[in-house]
């Protein structure tokens, strides 16, 4: 199963893919898309919704895995987020991907075993879980790639087995 992680945001939006079989969950490519700080916000929501489209169609992902939003102190930034993310909903929902979210919670609980666990604990278990030489940047694409594994940790027992049949446990 393919799983696209995204990280919203409306500047910088992270990305990563993962082929996740099982309990093995592998990094396919990982990136994000950005968009120019000049811009007004409907030029940069309508680029991020352009680029999204194009993505979900050069990866074919067989899902999509995105984080809720979760609001520190500055509501001003937390609202453009808001209206990013929801283009992005869109995008999966026009190309027919079906989408899950996740809290942060979730993520980091799937990707640490601890709910509350700090950014440079979620990277370095990101690195660890897809075997690579290094922490995955910008950092917005190393939280895409863990909601892709907090996706297929949440989903393993619906993953395809090999042989079609399903284990019991």
């Amino acid at each position: 199963m393919r799983i696209l992680g995204i990280d919203p945001g409306y500047a910088t939006i992270g990305f990563g893919l993962v082929e996740a079989q099982r309990a093995q969950v592998c990094m396919v490519t990982y990136g994000a898309i950005t968009t120019p700080a000049g811009l007004p916000l409907s030029k940069r929501l309508y680029q991020i919704g352009t680029d999204m489209e194009e993505l979900i169609f050069q990866l074919k992902p067989d899902e999509i895995a995105v984080e809720e939003l979760f609001f520190n102190t500055n509501i001003t930034t937390g609202i453009a987020v808001a209206h990013g993310r929801g283009v992005l909903l869109y995008a999966a929902e026009k190309c027919g991907v079906p989408l899950h979210e996740y809290t942060p919670s979730q993520v980091k609980l799937a990707v640490t075993g601890y709910g509350k666990a700090e950014k440079r604990q979620m990277m370095e278990m990101t690195k660890r879980l897809l075997k690579l030489k290094a922490v995955p940047r910008p950092d917005d694409a190393a939280d895409a790639l863990a909601l892709a594994i907090c996706h297929a940790r949440s989903f393993t027992s619906r993953l395809p087995q090999a042989s079609g049949v399903r284990e019991t446990v």
